[in-house]
C-alpha cells in the first residue's frame, strides 16, 4: 500500500513540474505570420458599376433549362440522357422563351429561376424553322420578371452588347462583347431555311449558352443566343443570336397558336444539283401549286415533256437570290398577307411580277 500510495505522490510532482517548465522548442506551435493590410480602394468605376447593376436586374429573368429522353441501350434496356441550355421569361404568366434545338426529343423538362428549385415545365410550342421554341412553367412563382424588350432594327456594329446564359452547366455567367456583324443567315436544323438577319457578336458564347438572351447597354433583349462558329466547339469570338424583331413576331404566335405561319407563294423549287449542273443562278420552278399565288402570277416549272426550264426566280424585292434557303428567307421577310416582287428570269429574257405570301400550313 505505501508503494502505491507512494507512486501517486511522485506521479503528482511530476504533474506539478511538467506545468511549469517549458514545453521542448519542437512541440511549440509556430508563431502565425500576420496578414498584410489590405490598400483600401475608391468607388467602382461608373462602368463597372452599370454592368453590375444591368446583371443584377436582368439575371434573375434568366433560365436554366435542363431535359430528360429516355433513349434505347439494348433491347430491353434504356437510360436517361440529360441535355440542358438557357432561356428567358418572356411574360407574367410563366412563358420561357429558349432555342428549338435545345428542347428537341425531350420528354421532361425542368426550368430553374435564380437560385431557386427546378421546376416542371410544358411544351407550347416550337418553330424549327427560325430554332425558337417556347414553355411553360408548372407553377407560376412570385415576382416573376420579364426580360425588357428591345429592337433589332436599328442596331450598329460596334456597340456593346452581353449575354447571360449557363454555359457547360455554370448558371448565371455574364460575358461582355460589341456586335460584330449584322444581317448574317443561319441555317436552321433542316438546312432547308436560314434565318435572316441574324446577329454576329463576339461575346464568348458556349454549349449551354444557347437560348438565353442577348442585351444590349440599357439591359433590353437584342437577340437569342442560338450558336458559335468554332473547329473546337468552344467560343473563337464568332457567335449568332436571333434577331428579337424576328424572335417578337413567332414567339406570340408559339403561345397563341404552338405553330408559326409558313411563308410561301405555291412552288415546288427543282433539285438545286440539277439546276446547277444546268448552269442556272437562282431557284428554278419544277412546278407550281393548282390556285396558288404563283400560278396567279403566271409563273411555270419545268416542262417535262420538252426537258426545258421553265421560269427561275432570281431576285426577291431587288434582292438576289441563290438557294431555296434565300428564297424562304426572302418570303418570311416579306410575310404572310403581303405582296412580294419577283425577279424572274425565262429563257433569255427577264420580268418583274408581284405575288402574294401565303400561309402554306393552312
Amino acid at each position: 500500500m505505501k508503494r502505491c500510495r507512494g507512486s501517486a505522490a511522485l506521479g503528482a510532482l511530476w504533474l506539478a513540474a511538467s506545468s511549469v517548465l517549458p514545453l521542448p522548442a519542437a512541440a511549440q506551435a509556430p508563431a502565425r505570420p500576420a496578414p498584410r493590410e489590405v490598400a483600401p480602394r475608391g468607388p467602382l468605376l461608373g462602368e463597372e458599376q452599370a454592368l453590375i447593376a444591368l446583371f443584377e436586374r436582368a439575371a434573375p429573368s434568366v433560365a436554366y433549362i435542363t431535359t430528360e429522353q429516355l433513349r434505347a441501350t439494348g433491347f430491353f434496356t434504356a437510360e436517361v440522357a440529360q441535355g440542358a441550355g438557357s432561356g428567358f421569361v418572356w411574360d407574367t404568366q410563366g412563358h420561357v422563351v429558349t432555342n428549338f434545338h435545345v428542347l428537341e426529343g425531350a420528354e421532361r423538362l425542368y426550368v430553374r429561376l435564380d437560385a431557386g428549385e427546378p421546376i416542371p415545365a410544358r411544351f407550347v410550342g416550337g418553330a424549327p424553322e427560325y430554332d425558337l421554341a417556347v414553355v411553360k412553367l408548372a407553377r407560376v412563382p412570385a415576382g416573376l420578371k420579364p426580360i425588357p424588350l428591345g429592337t433589332s432594327q436599328d442596331l450598329k456594329i460596334g456597340q456593346s452588347v452581353l449575354a447571360i446564359g449557363n454555359p457547360f452547366g455554370l448558371q448565371r455567367t455574364l460575358t461582355r462583347g460589341i456586335v460584330s456583324a449584322l444581317d448574317r443567315e443561319l441555317p436552321t436544323l433542316d438546312g432547308m431555311r436560314e434565318v435572316a438577319g441574324v446577329i454576329q457578336t463576339d461575346a464568348a458564347i458556349n454549349p449551354g449558352n444557347s437560348g438565353g438572351p442577348l442585351l444590349d447597354s440599357a439591359g433590353r433583349l437584342i437577340g437569342v443566343n442560338s450558336a458559335i462558329r468554332s473547329a473546337s466547339g468552344s467560343s473563337a469570338g464568332v457567335g449568332f443570336a436571333i434577331p428579337v424583331d424576328l424572335v417578337n413576331r413567332i414567339v406570340p404566335a408559339l403561345i397563341a397558336h404552338g405553330k408559326v405561319p409558313w411563308p410561301g407563294i405555291g412552288i415546288q423549287p427543282l433539285n438545286p444539283v440539277l439546276t446547277a449542273r444546268a448552269g442556272v443562278e437562282g431557284v428554278a420552278i419544277l412546278s407550281v401549286d393548282r390556285g396558288s399565288p404563283a400560278a396567279a402570277a403566271g409563273l411555270i416549272g419545268v416542262d417535262q415533256r420538252a426537258r426545258r426550264l421553265g421560269d427561275t426566280i432570281v431576285a426577291v424585292n431587288g434582292r438576289k437570290i441563290e438557294s431555296t434557303a434565300a428564297l424562304a428567307a426572302e418570303l418570311d421577310r416579306v410575310g404572310v398577307g403581303n405582296e412580294a416582287e419577283l425577279t424572274v428570269q425565262r429563257a433569255d429574257a427577264q420580268r418583274k411580277v408581284r405575288v402574294r405570301v401565303i400561309d402554306l400550313r393552312r
